[in-house]
C-alpha cells in the first residue's frame, strides 16, 4: 500500500518517533535507577535524566494530542479487519492516556516527596503539589503500575508494527515510516 492518503502527516510521524525513542530510553532508565547494586553517581544521573525527560514527554504528548485534534490521522484502510481496527484504537488510546498519566504521576511523586525537577527549577516553575509523603507514595505506586502497563502496551504496539511491516507487508507500518518526509503537514 503505497497510497499516501493513508499515511500520517510528517509532523505526526516526527513526534511519534521522537517520543518512541524517549520512551524506549525511559523504561530501562526507570528500571535501573532504583536498583541497589547501581552505584550512587550513576543512580543520580539516571534519576535526573528520568525526571527531566519525563517533563519533555509530557510536553510532547500534549503537543501531539493538540496536533492530532487539529489534524486527525488518515483512516485505516478498509482492508484491515474490524477487530484489528478496534485493538489499534484501544492501544493507541491507552498509550496516549499513559503517556500523559505517567509523567504526571512522576511529577507528583517527585514534588510531593520534596525532590527537585532540575529543568522546571531552572525555569522557576513552582511546585504545583504540596509536600506530602502519603501523596508521594500513592503517586509512586501509580507510576510503578503505569510503568508496567506502558511496557506491556509498547511491546504490543511494536509487535503489531513488526507483524504488519515484516510478516504481512500490508502497508500499515508504512503509515508511520519513514519518520520524516513524505506527506506534508
Amino acid at each position: 500500500m503505497a497510497n499516501s492518503t493513508f499515511q500520517y502527516r510528517a509532523p505526526a510521524r516526527a513526534l511519534h518517533w521522537i517520543m518512541a525513542l524517549l520512551v524506549l530510553l525511559m523504561i530501562p532508565a526507570g528500571l535501573l535507577m532504583v536498583q541497589d547494586w547501581i552505584e550512587r553517581p550513576l543512580q543520580n544521573t539516571l534519576f535526573i535524566f528520568h525526571k527531566n525527560v519525563g517533563v519533555l514527554i509530557l510536553l510532547l504528548v500534549t503537543v501531539r494530542l493538540i496536533y492530532r485534534w487539529l489534524r486527525p490521522p488518515a483512516p485505516l484502510p478498509n482492508s484491515l479487519p474490524a477487530w484489528q481496527t478496534r485493538i489499534a484504537g484501544a492501544t493507541h488510546a491507552a498509550l496516549y492516556v499513559l503517556l500523559f498519566a505517567m509523567p504526571m504521576a512522576g511529577y507528583i511523586r517527585v514534588r510531593a516527596g520534596g525532590f527537585p525537577i532540575e529543568t522546571l527549577d531552572a525555569l522557576g516553575v513552582p511546585s504545583l503539589v504540596p509536600r506530602s509523603d502519603a501523596l508521594a507514595e500513592t503517586a509512586k505506586a501509580a507510576h510503578y503500575y503505569g510503568g508496567l502497563a506502558i511496557g506491556a502496551i509498547v511491546a504490543m504496539h511494536i509487535g503489531a508494527a513488526l507483524y504488519h511491516g515484516v510478516l504481512k507487508r500490508d502497508g500499515i507500518f508504512s503509515r508511520m515510516w519513514p519518520p520524516f518526509g513524505s506527506r506534508s503537514s
